[in-house]
């Protein structure tokens, strides 16, 4: 936008340096080539009087005499002529241009314009007089003047035009910048802070400095304003959700106790339907879990205290899960580098990779494979990688998009125990962690999901072979 408002600016202001410089320039020019006639044709209406005696006196001696010494003055070349066109006294060879000059002259009439002097020319202006009366012209005077000083005079004009023409336009470029920058630094700051609320920090604000149009300066309160309202709402959405959850475990944990209780007062016809109210209760208390999980998440943003050995934590996690995949039926393959550190909030790397495993246990049939691969300092800008991909059905385009939507489940699996927060959590924790969460196809079947965490700046990545 800071582009568009200058080339504006700069577009006005050098059409009015335009239609000032221009106009001012033609001017001189003009008023240049009147001064150059009025003088030349001075000299003209003496010679032709001078002309004039001759032709009655029939004597040219004074006369060439008074042309030569004009010529070697001035520069200038001189052409007598009768008043039947035939050359009475001239300085050089014959003059250029002199045609049109020469048949208004025999006509009795005078040179009342010449052509424009430019710094470009003409060299030479030719002016006509007549000599004699207008009812009977006995000759013409045809002078060739030099334009050599007129255009000297016009160019050094031009130039100091266009000198202050530059002038005035690079000062108006930088106060067009200025400018810009004043009307529009109200704008960056709206921008950036847009930008830093989009990315999760619900604290950014605006600085509201006092630079800017007034207008702008109010969008900006206005702006604090709504993020702020827009904040508070969200964290009590979120303080209800965590505490309603939080209050309903006691309740939920006597209720499940009590019913526990009464497994030893059941008739053999009631125990499937009892087991099935349990399964049910089992199913409450993890999702208020994830609930409690993802409340936390939203609430406190994870603190990195400074690089974690990811491979440990990593490893203990995997082991427990290679136990639940055999006894699933499945294999569960794991590619991890010796030794990985990275400043990454403490735990977020395993409870991902406790998730993306979890579901591709539950929703891959016997005889599967799920592989868990942990990359370090690759390429792209990526300080961190892993990759949970298995051979299971998988999930198509649309499915992929909304999977990590909270409480979605695939109609596919409706009958898979879950409570469809499992990658909503994920992605939080890897938005938390400044990284990102992706779930792809992958070929022939099966899903892959990636955890990414960028490289550079606090985020650094420490390998090791």
């Amino acid at each position: 936008m800071r582009r568009q408002l200058l080339v504006t600016y700069l577009a006005l202001i050098g059409g009015i340096l335009l239609a000032l410089a221009v106009p001012l320039g033609l001017a001189y020019a003009q008023e240049r080539t009147a001064e150059l006639l009025l003088a030349r044709r001075a000299d003209a209406t003496r010679l032709a009087d001078l002309t004039e005696k001759a032709i009655q006196e029939s004597d040219v001696s004074v006369l060439r005499a008074e042309i030569t010494r004009y010529a070697t003055l001035y520069g200038a070349r001189v052409e007598i002529r009768r008043g039947t066109g035939t050359v009475l006294v001239e300085t050089g060879s014959a003059l250029p241009g002199s045609a049109q000059p020469l048949r208004r002259a025999l006509a009795g009439r005078t040179t009342e314009h010449l052509p424009l002097i430019t710094p470009s020319g003409p060299d030479r202006v030719v002016i006509a007089e007549p000599v004699g009366s207008d009812a009977q012209v006995t000759g013409v005077v045809l002078l060739a003047a030099p334009t050599t000083e007129a255009r000297k005079d016009v160019a050094l004009i031009w130039l100091a035009l266009a000198g202050g023409a530059v002038t005035a336009f690079a000062l108006a470029v930088e106060a067009a910048r200025r400018l810009a920058r004043w009307t529009l630094r109200p704008v960056a700051e709206l921008d950036a802070a847009t930008e830093a609320i989009a990315q999760g920090r619900m604290t950014a604000r605006v600085a509201g400095t006092d630079s800017g149009p007034s207008e702008l300066r109010r969008l900006e309160d206005r702006f604090n304003a709504m993020a702020d309202a827009v904040a508070s709402s969200l964290d009590k959405q979120r303080a209800f959700i965590s505490d309603a959850s939080h209050e309903l475990r006691t309740p939920l944990a006597v209720l499940s106790l009590r019913l526990e209780n009464l497994r030893a007062h059941l008739a053999v016809s009631g125990t499937e339907r009892y087991d099935q109210v349990m399964q049910e209760m089992d199913r409450i208390a993890a999702l208020l879990e994830d609930l409690l999980t993802l409340g936390r998440i939203e609430t406190v943003s994870p603190a990195r205290t400074g690089p974690v050995d990811l491979i440990t934590d990593l490893e203990r996690r995997l082991r427990v899960w290679n136990e639940v995949a055999e006894a699933s039926g499945l294999t569960l393959r794991t590619e991890l580098p010796s030794t990985l550190t990275a400043l990454c909030p403490a735990d977020t790397l395993g409870r991902i990779a406790d998730v993306a495993v979890d579901n591709a246990i539950k929703f891959v049939p016997r005889g599967g494979h799920v592989t868990v691969t942990l990359q370090g300092g690759t390429t792209d800008h990526c300080a961190l990688l892993l990759k949970v991909e298995d051979d299971g059905p998988g999930l198509d385009a649309q499915e992929i998009t909304a999977a990590t939507d909270r409480f979605w489940r695939s109609p596919q699996h409706g009958g898979i125990d879950g409570s469809g927060l499992g990658l909503a959590i994920a992605d939080e924790m890897a938005r938390a962690a400044g990284g990102t969460l992706k779930l792809r196809a992958r070929r022939p079947q099966g899903l892959v999901v990636e955890f990414r965490l960028p490289g550079g700046g606090p985020q650094s990545v420490s390998r090791q072979p």
